[in-house]
């Protein structure tokens, strides 16, 4: 399997967070408190450095309120 990190699949999931997360007002760092991290969790997330696994993208989904069977279908279609 090829690395995923940098992939514009990572990268289309990335851009989806983050609109997720700022359209629904928070913070980095209120995202964080609300997840139990700290800041640096999210900014490595955001900016890439870290992948997101399924049980952290399902979390996500119900704090930043969006579906995450649809925001999968978004990003797969992309290579």
């Amino acid at each position: 399997m090829a690395k995923t990190l940098g992939t514009e699949r990572h990268k289309a999931l990335i851009a989806l967070l983050i609109e997720k997360r700022e359209a629904a007002g928070l913070t980095q760092i209120e995202l964080a408190e609300k997840l139990g991290e700290y800041q640096s969790f999210v900014a490595r997330l955001e900016s890439g450095q870290r992948r997101v696994d399924v049980v952290e993208f399902l979390e996500l989904s119900e704090i930043l309120d969006f579906d995450p069977y649809k925001a999968l279908q978004t990003v797969s279609h992309l290579k």
